[in-house]
């Protein structure tokens, strides 16, 4: 894995290009729910898979104070309409400030719609986020591109994607790379693995080059071992650097003795001379 530098100049190099939102951020509206009691993960595999991917996005983009992260919250796309609205598991929208904080998203007084949709399959879902939803999010809100992953590693895998041309066709969007597709607009790839530890099929971004998007565990990590190489490179030093002490003191008393020697046998000469 890259350095924590070395990986943010990638991040910096790969950055998507997009305006900024032609609206303002908004916390409430008055009339539009913000909650509805649901759990936000069905099972333990989406709460694992929904908690790290999100953490990831949210990072990915900390330092870009125009790009908002969602994460299960109500998203209302038609004003006046409080039925017109949705609540992804995970979505990207570029071009939104991304604080303050909303209790939902209201995209007409933003002016601006998520460009990123990402749904992770669950029984009660499924139907709709394969059917009906490619509708609702690429259609009726706007999206430019969604995804859907199947997490439960005993299922099927299923990892698709759709996007919206510039002609407004929807087309779904084919694996150059087993396993992997590409949001052209995060400039992201995403691809999944089984991850044995989590026990679950693990979908998860990486920079067009190659370079995985690291959770917070592994950042942090990262910077232990960072930690670590500085410390072993500091006594490293110390060590040499007394080395090299040692052997400087060790100089500094033979060239004593011998400016010693060279007196006590000039002392002697003077005093031969003189018998």
């Amino acid at each position: 894995m890259d350095s924590i530098n070395e990986f943010y100049a990638k991040v910096n190099k790969y950055m998507p290009i997009f305006p900024k939102a032609t609206g303002q951020p908004t916390n409430y509206i008055e009339g539009y729910p913000f909650e509805d009691d649901e759990p936000m993960a069905a099972t333990h595999y989406h709460a694992l898979q929904i908690t790290l991917f999100f953490d990831q996005l949210y990072r990915l983009y900390q330092s870009e104070p125009n790009i908002l992260v969602g994460c299960d919250s109500f998203i209302y796309y038609s004003e006046g309409d409080r039925k017109k609205c949705v609540a992804p598991d995970v979505y990207v929208v570029l071009g939104a400030k991304k604080t303050p904080l909303r209790r939902s998203f209201y995209t007409w007084a933003e002016g601006a719609v998520p460009d990123t949709i990402f749904e992770f399959l669950s029984e009660s879902t499924k139907k709709d986020d394969k059917d009906k939803k490619v509708q609702i999010y690429l259609e009726d809100m706007g999206a430019k591109e969604y995804f859907i992953h199947e997490p439960i590693p005993e299922k099927p895998a299923e990892f698709r994607g759709w996007y919206r041309d510039t002609s407004g066709e929807i087309i779904e969007m084919t694996q150059d790379t087993p396993r992997t597709l590409f949001s052209e607009s995060l400039n992201l790839l995403f691809t999944w693995e089984v991850n044995v530890d989590l026990g679950v099929r693990y979908l998860r971004p990486y920079l067009p080059d190659g370079t995985p998007v690291a959770t917070s565990v592994e950042v942090q990590e990262l910077h232990e071992e960072e930690k670590e190489l500085r410390e072993i490179a500091e006594t490293k030093a110390e060590e040499q650097a007394e080395q090299l002490r040692d052997v400087k003191n060790l100089a500094d008393e033979q060239a004593e003795k011998i400016r010693e020697q060279a007196a006590e046998l000039e002392r002697l000469r003077q005093q031969l001379g003189k018998q």
